[in-house]
């Protein structure tokens, strides 16, 4: 049987502040076990959450850049549940009010429906050792935003491909906007998935099963696929589908039960009574508007339409907001876009993937850059050059100099060498003329190459050296 996949995604990110969200404990990720703690942060009898307005502000500025509606009023709830994490037995949350509503995200053709993004306190850490399992308070009270797809709307999300360009173009968004840094691997962002299945053409929604915080795309990707391939073996054979959290097992490649899944009255979610419900005004709204930084969508707009730059070069470029910023400063010192994004997107990035970190700065970088282009130096000898003094602290210019890499290579200097040559080797020349021989070409080239010490272009060399003997004959 053939059937409609509906996918729906609660992504959590931390806020990028300077303290939690209701105590001025430091919200910082690293510090030893338990010393970024506090009566608020662990539930201590008569300690009074305080809420953080920067907190509040982040989480507006998260939904106008997702072209989010923004309530007037939003109200603080606790979700109470059991959990050695959760130091108080309830977590300060959003329910009936949130602060954002109705949005949307574009992922390929589709412009999916998001229901709301709200803050709420994330809880806690187990770390497990052996038999025994510890609990770190640092992360309990961190302002968290959680975001929530609308999966009951069209159009939805119906693959893993899409879930993951859903997900990555959010962060994208989280970090450009200065919102949060959601770096996956310290779990700045975990993302909650719910599927499930119903035959192809229905309108009766099936039953859906929540895959619990999965922090990879790797891991989201194949817990996707997984999901919906043992969903469709079950209906196939005629069983149903339970209601329930899963738990994925990324070394296993499969997943396994958790527990039976909760629905939101099973939380018994009140009003906070120690919390006022927050005020937004529309001035509120207009000056966190103004403060918004470009947005991924409109860089690339502008790489592409102003610079000239490929739609490819252009993501390649965006999807590390530290290398765009670099690239940014190093066209601003040397406004020749295209050149340095062809050695942004090979050379530059190729480094940093490697695991090399940055390691040139941008006088060096701009200077070496410009001198291929005012063919200074040759371009396989300015790569090899970068190499060697990528992460030294050297004086780029001064530096090939002392190495003797420089020369005059413009068009006019290499092709008078070129003519000089073909007159010393006049026999040779026309020993290709009788025999069309590539050999005797590249020999011819060689020559050339061994004039200019190998500085050259040897492409531009060969096509002028084909240019005038043909022309010659």
């Amino acid at each position: 049987m053939q059937y409609d996949v509906i996918i729906g995604l609660e992504v959590h990110a931390e806020l990028k502040t300077k303290s939690k969200c209701f105590c001025s404990c430091k919200n910082e990720y690293g510090s030893s076990p338990n010393s970024n703690c506090c009566p608020v942060c662990v539930g201590l009898p008569g300690a009074l959450p305080v809420l953080n307005k920067y907190a509040v502000e982040q989480t507006i500025k998260a939904g106008l850049a997702l072209g989010f509606e923004i309530n007037p009023i939003a109200i603080f709830e606790r979700k109470n549940y059991f959990y050695p994490d959760l130091a108080k037995a309830y977590q300060i949350s959003q329910l009936e009010k949130p602060i954002c509503v109705n949005g949307h995200l574009k992922v390929f053709d589709k412009n999916i429906p998001i229901n709301r993004i709200h803050l709420e306190e994330d809880a806690g850490k187990l770390v497990h050792s052996g038999n025994e399992t510890f609990v770190d308070y640092n992360r309990g009270g961190v302002p968290l935003i959680e975001l929530v797809t609308d999966a009951l709307k069209e159009p939805h999300i119906e693959t893993a491909d899409e879930a993951i360009e859903f997900l990555t173009k959010l962060r994208q968004i989280y970090i450009y906007s200065g919102v949060a840094d959601c770096e996956l691997e310290k779990g700045q962002m975990r993302a909650d998935v719910n599927i499930s299945l119903r035959p192809k053409g229905s309108n009766r929604f099936g039953t859906k099963v929540e895959m619990k915080n999965l922090m990879g795309f790797r891991s989201i990707h194949s817990a996707i696929e997984y999901e919906i391939a043992r969903q469709k073996e079950i209906l196939d054979d005629g069983g149903k589908i339970e209601q329930e959290t899963r738990k994925w097992d990324f070394e296993k490649g499969e997943s396994y039960t958790m527990r039976t899944k909760e629905n939101a009255e099973d939380y018994r979610y009140f009003p906070d009574p120690d919390l006022l419900a927050v005020k937004i005004s529309a001035d509120d709204i207009e000056r966190i508007k103004k403060s918004l930084p470009p947005l991924p969508e409109q860089i690339k707009n502008k790489y592409m339409q102003e610079y000239g730059l490929s739609e490819y070069d252009t993501d390649v470029l965006l999807a590390d907001k530290s290398i765009a910023d670099f690239y940014e400063q190093c066209i601003t010192v040397y406004p020749q876009p295209k050149s340095v994004a062809n050695w942004f997107t090979t050379e530059i990035l190729a480094r940093i993937k490697g695991g090399a970190g940055l390691g040139i700065d941008k006088k060096n970088l701009v200077w070496l850059i410009k001198a291929v282009d005012e063919k200074k130096i040759q371009r396989l000898t300015a790569k090899e050059f970068l190499a060697d003094i990528w992460g030294k602290d050297y004086d780029a210019e001064a530096e090939a100099k002392k190495r003797g890499i420089m020369a005059d290579l413009s068009s006019d200097f290499v092709f008078n060498i070129l003519d000089k040559v073909m007159a010393e080797k006049q026999a040779v020349v026309e020993q290709f003329k009788r025999e069309k021989d590539e050999k005797i070409l590249n020999f011819l080239v060689g020559q050339v190459m061994k004039e200019t010490r190998g500085k050259a272009n040897a492409q531009e060399v060969m096509e002028k050296l084909k240019e005038k003997l043909i022309q010659g004959e």
